[in-house]
């Protein structure tokens, strides 16, 4: 490591915890929220839209979406997300530096 970012790193661990710290800890935890949150409801969206364009008139049982269907939504969620993280992350790192 470079003699600035040791010194850098050093400076952050000796400061005193500030209103600042709770901020950064707060706004990580909304990133994190907001981009896990089509993780965490993605089942339940699969569910609905099977019930809704996949159910058969006169069927007693609820509809359900094909394999395929099924497995393209949720890849096409979890691409989004990846690709979100890396444009995010790299604009974090060009804007906040």
């Amino acid at each position: 490591m470079a003699k600035d970012q040791l010194q850098v790193l050093n400076a952050l661990d000796v400061a005193k915890t500030q209103w600042y710290h709770f901020t950064a800890i707060i706004i990580a935890g909304m990133g994190f929220f907001t981009d896990a949150y089509d993780l965490f409801c993605i089942s339940l969206v699969t569910k609905l839209l099977g019930r809704i364009y996949y159910h058969k008139e006169g069927d007693s049982t609820p509809g359900t979406l094909p394999s395929n269907v099924s497995a393209a939504i949720n890849a096409v969620a979890f691409c989004g997300t990846l690709a979100g993280q890396l444009f995010f992350g790299w604009l974090g790192d060009k804007m906040g530096r």
